[in-house]
C-alpha cells in the first residue's frame, strides 16, 4: 500500500484549466472518493495518478516517490474503468489472470491467486465462461478481480458502477464495501453518485470547476457543508435554498412573511433539507404552498411545491394525503437548518 499526494497540481488543456492548484493527501490504506458534477476534474485527477494524463504543474507522489515522469506500468497501480475492458475471447479465469501472465508469473501461482480472488468475489462458478455470457454486475466483478489479483499498491476506480442498473449498483457497491474492509488497500474512487460517496468513503473530496470545495468524512460534509454548492450537491432530495433577509435577527421571506427563526446578521440564503421541511403544522410555520407533484418513494413521500419565488421539496408523512394542485401548509422541523451569506458561504448559527 502507499500514500498518494498531490502538491500544487494544475492541469490545463491549452487555455482551459481543468484542475487548479490541487493539494490532497490520501493516507496509506484510506478510501477517498472524488465526487462532483461532470467536468469538475475528478476523472482527470485519477488519470494523473495512473500516469495516463500529464501534469501541467505541481507534483504527484505515490509513497515517497515523485511519479510525474514515471510510466504507468511502473507505478504499481490498478485501475478499474467505467467500461469493463474485458477481453471477449478470454474466459473469466484468463481475464482475471491476464496481468499476472504478462508478468511471467508461474502458472501454478496464477491459478492459486485467481482461485482466491474468484472465491472472494463469488465468481468461482463462472471461471470458464466468456464475458458475453455474464451479466453487467458479473462483468464488473471480473474487472475488479483483475485489479485485485495483482495486489497493487493502490486501486483507482473511475465510475465503475455507472453502467449498472439500480439493483446491480447496490449489489456491487456492497461488494466494494466488503472488499475495502478485507483488503485495506489505498483507494481513490471517482463518482458523480453521492450514494456511493456517502456509503464507501473514509473521506469525500467535493469538486467543482477543478477546485476542491470541501474535504471531510461523508457525514461531516453532509451536516456542515462549506457552501451552497456542497450543500446542494450532497443529499437526496437536494437541499431547499430560500432567499431571505434578516430584520432584527428575524428572517424575512421574499414575499414579506417572517419566519420565527433567529439567524446570523449576514444571512442571505436559508438552507433546509427536505427531511426538515414537512407538510403540516408541527414545527416553525413556513406558510401555505401549492403542491405540484407528489413523489412516492416507498417508505417516504415528498411533495414538490411552489412557495414564493422558489420551488421547494418537503417530506410528506403518511398521515398527510395531499394531492397535486392542492394547497398545503409547510413547517420547518428538526435542526438541519443552514445559513449562507450573499457569496453562498456557510455562516455558523452562533455568530
Amino acid at each position: 500500500m502507499a500514500q498518494i499526494r498531490f502538491v500544487g497540481v494544475r492541469k490545463a488543456f491549452g487555455d482551459v484549466v481543468i484542475v487548479k492548484n490541487l493539494d490532497l493527501d490520501v493516507a496509506d490504506g484510506e478510501f477517498v472518493v472524488l465526487v462532483g458534477p461532470s467536468g469538475c476534474g475528478k476523472s482527470t485527477i485519477l488519470r494523473m495518478i495512473a500516469g495516463l494524463e500529464s501534469i501541467t504543474a505541481g507534483d504527484v507522489y505515490i509513497g515517497d516517490r515523485r511519479v510525474n515522469d514515471v510510466p504507468p506500468k511502473d507505478r504499481d497501480i490498478a485501475m478499474v474503468f467505467q467500461s469493463y475492458a474485458l477481453y471477449p475471447h478470454l474466459t473469466v479465469r484468463d481475464n482475471i489472470g491476464f496481468g499476472l501472465a504478462v508478468r511471467k508469473t508461474p502458472p501454478a501461482e496464477i491459478k492459486q491467486k485467481v482461485d482466491e480472488v474468484a472465491a472472494r468475489l463469488g465468481l468461482t462458478p463462472l471461471l470458464d465462461r466468456k464475458p458475453r455470457q455474464l451479466s453487467g454486475g458479473q462483468r464488473q466483478r471480473v474487472a475488479m478481480g483483475r485489479a485485485i489479483v495483482r495486489r497493487p499498491r493502490a486501486f483507482l476506480f473511475d465510475e465503475p458502477l455507472s453502467n449498472l442498473d439500480a439493483k446491480l449498483r447496490s449489489d456491487v457497491r456492497a461488494d466494494l464495501a466488503r472488499l475495502r474492509r478485507q483488503l485495506g488497500t489505498t483507494t481513490v474512487y471517482v463518482t458523480h453518485d453521492q450514494v456511493e460517496a456517502m456509503t464507501l468513503a473514509d473521506r469525500v473530496v467535493v469538486l467543482e470547476g477543478g477546485v476542491v470545495q470541501q474535504i471531510g468524512a461523508p457525514l461531516e460534509v453532509y451536516a456542515r457543508p462549506n457552501n451552497v454548492f456542497v450543500a446542494g450537491f450532497l443529499g437526496t432530495p437536494t437541499m431547499n435554498f430560500i432567499a431571505v433577509k434578516v430584520d432584527a435577527g428575524t428572517l424575512q421571506l421574499d414575499d414579506g412573511r417572517s419566519l420565527k427563526l433567529t439567524a446570523p446578521p449576514n444571512t442571505a440564503t436559508l438552507g433546509v433539507r427536505p427531511q426538515s421541511l414537512v407538510v403540516g403544522t408541527d414545527g416553525i410555520l413556513f406558510g401555505e404552498v401549492e403542491v405540484d407533484v407528489v413523489e412516492r418513494l416507498g417508505a417516504e413521500s415528498f411533495a414538490l411545491c411552489r412557495g414564493g419565488k422558489q420551488p421547494l421539496t418537503a417530506l410528506m408523512r403518511a398521515d398527510h394525503q395531499v394531492k397535486p394542485g392542492h394547497a398545503a401548509p409547510l413547517a420547518i422541523t428538526g435542526d438541519a437548518i443552514h445559513f449562507f451569506d450573499a457569496q453562498g458561504v456557510r455562516i455558523e448559527a452562533h455568530t
